[in-house]
């Protein structure tokens, strides 16, 4: 993805836009995380409950951060044994930097760092942080073609950025911080 497209896109994410765009192994949907209006619209796309939670997408740690200024040298050891790459890691949020929108009725935080080169330039181009939750209606099948995509979500999103999909066969693992656990 070119800078003008990185750019063009996070525009949309400013201005309260929900898009689609590919990950590592499934498409995925996106907006402003702190953005109330956007991620309410986000769930009503999806059909999801807010109280569940929605996981975060980052280009590189130094977006995240005074999330991670109090972890422990082990825990930003963890983080950084796997990062970039597929895990999603579950980070205490203490000082209540994510609005509760995002973090559902969670303490933590859901958020991973992408290698992934159109996360990665969405991230960069929108100064921070999106929104990263699979493309599809609650319960139901991740999306792993542009073309289902624009045929199930095309009417209520906002734009679908180009690209193809990482190699990964699995959607992220999500790994709880405090504890080690593997919790998908």
């Amino acid at each position: 993805m070119d800078k003008q497209s990185a750019a063009r896109y996070a525009e949309l994410l400013h201005g309260g836009k929900v898009i689609a765009y590919p990950t590592e192994a499934v498409w995925g949907l996106g907006c402003d995380p702190h953005n109330e209006t956007a991620v309410m619209r986000l769930l009503a796309v999806k059909k999801r409950p807010v109280d569940k939670g929605l996981i975060l997408v980052a280009a590189s740690t130094a977006q995240l951060g005074s999330l991670l200024a109090e972890l422990t040298q082990s825990q930003q050891q963890a983080l950084a044994e796997t990062w970039p790459g597929p895990v999603t890691w579950l980070i205490p949020d203490p000082q209540h930097l994510y609005p509760d929108w995002i973090k559902g009725n969670h303490a933590s935080v859901a958020i991973r760092v992408s290698a992934h080169p159109v996360v990665k330039a969405l991230c960069e181009a929108f100064g921070g942080p999106i929104v990263s939750t699979s493309a599809n209606t609650a319960d139901e099948p991740e999306l792993r073609s542009r073309l289902n995509v624009e045929e199930e979500f095309g009417a209520m999103i906002d734009a679908v950025v180009a690209g193809e999909l990482g190699e990964e066969s699995l959607p992220s693992q999500i790994r709880d911080l405090a504890t080690g656990k593997i919790i998908r």
